[in-house]
């Protein structure tokens, strides 16, 4: 089923209760907020507001995503820089990784720093967000290991909610990131992000407006506390409500790590966007 997009879902009769599981490119993966939860607090980091929950048919459609007036002087974000000197792009794993074990002790991020090239990485990952595309390829590493299940109820299928505690940690990990610390980390870390940014050939755009760009995304996926109905889609699944169906991967991603999850998410996504300089007036209304 490699071939499936991340938004459909494969049943397998394998198991007692039918399993759910998007492509391998996409994996049921932490989502894409893993993405910036682990590249969060691995070399910077963004906000979100939090928002009360939605049923299915409350969704936001993407067009309601709010972007900067180009009236407005664009923000320059990040807080203030550490006295610290910047090794070359390609050797600045070690500097993140002490930067970030002094942001938290998760479990998630900590499962994120032996790998190589973090920045660039994150670097990746967010304009993928940015765009509504899932990161997953760039975080395997944080992707869980069980798969989404479904279950069957009066003749329809469902995301079954025992699954959402698959994503608990990545969902913790996020709580546990100090905003002004990661307001810190990314000024200190920005000269090496944008250059790596740069090396993407995506000199034209400035990586805060992309930063702030994927975090609208995220913070734009809809908190739905009902059972999530889906419907038959080719030999797979999508979700029968349209709104959710019409929503980008990357937001779909995030959207199955159930309502709990997405909320705590959403609050600690804000409250570092608002940390590192996003304007609240650029965030979705709370």
């Amino acid at each position: 089923m490699d071939d499936l997009p991340d938004y459909t879902f494969d049943r397998t009769t394998t198991e007692p209760s039918a399993v759910l599981h998007a492509s391998r490119r996409a994996t049921a993966l932490w989502v894409t907020v893993g993405a910036l939860v682990a590249l969060a607090a691995a070399a910077t980091y963004v906000a979100v507001v939090w928002r009360p929950s939605r049923t299915p048919s409350q969704a936001p459609s993407q067009a309601s995503s709010r972007t900067p007036s180009t009236r407005e002087q664009p923000t320059s974000l990040g807080g203030r820089a550490e006295p610290v000197t910047l090794p070359p792009l390609d050797a600045s794993d070690t500097l993140v990784r002490t930067l970030v074990q002094a942001l938290t002790e998760s479990p998630a991020v900590m499962a994120w720093l032996p790998t190589d090239g973090r920045i660039r990485n994150f670097t990746v990952a967010v304009p993928n967000i940015a765009d509504g595309v899932s990161p997953v390829k760039h975080l395997r590493v944080l992707r869980p290991s069980a798969k989404i299940r479904i279950v069957d109820r009066a003749g329809r299928s469902y995301i079954d909610p025992s699954g959402y505690g698959r994503y608990t940690t990545i969902a913790d990990a996020v709580a546990s990131i100090d905003p002004s610390g990661a307001a810190r980390v990314y000024a200190t870390l920005k000269p090496r992000i944008e250059e790596a940014h740069r090396d993407l050939g995506s000199a034209d755009v400035s990586f805060d407006r992309t930063l702030e760009r994927a975090l609208v995304v995220l913070l734009e996926t809809p908190i739905v506390e009902d059972p999530i109905l889906l419907k038959q889609k080719g030999i797979g699944y999508a979700y029968a409500d349209e709104r959710l169906e019409s929503l980008t991967a990357a937001q779909k991603q995030l959207l199955r790590m159930g309502p709990r999850n997405v909320r705590i998410i959403r609050r600690g996504l804000r409250n570092i966007a608002l940390a590192i300089g996003v304007p609240d007036s650029h965030l979705p209304a709370e």
